[in-house]
């Protein structure tokens, strides 16, 4: 009987958790879309300036993490997509940013940023 309440129970969170992902990552992918072609939108590559050098998304800007760490309000009035090699920078910058009054949005990756912009030419 235990098995069969403790299935269920995992079963549930599981398929909870599932759908509230999916809902999200799609309301989020539609709006990392929208946002990344908006022309008022302030691309952030938030990585070293010299891996910035090696290459970014087109009309980014760079603000390393460290930067937005020490300065956290020097982008609040616009909005901002930031992104990073992977996404781990970008998710940092997300945080702190937000507890700052900043609107942003996740773009992850420079390349998932210039992929849409590729994609929308």
């Amino acid at each position: 009987m235990k098995n069969k309440i403790f299935g269920l129970i995992l079963v549930s969170a599981l398929a909870l958790s599932a759908c509230k992902t999916a809902t999200a990552s799609e309301v989020s992918n539609a709006s990392i879309r929208k946002m990344i072609n908006n022309p008022d939108v302030t691309l952030v590559d938030v990585r070293t300036p010299e891996q910035f050098a090696g290459g970014s998304a087109d009309n980014a800007i760079n603000v390393p993490l460290a930067e937005i760490i020490n300065n956290p309000t020097a982008l609040k009035g616009k909005k901002v997509v930031v992104f990073c090699n992977k996404g781990i920078q970008a998710d940092e910058a997300v945080t702190i940013l937000k507890k700052n009054g900043v609107e942003v949005y996740d773009g992850t990756s420079w390349r998932n940023v210039k992929g849409i912009q590729d994609s929308s030419l």
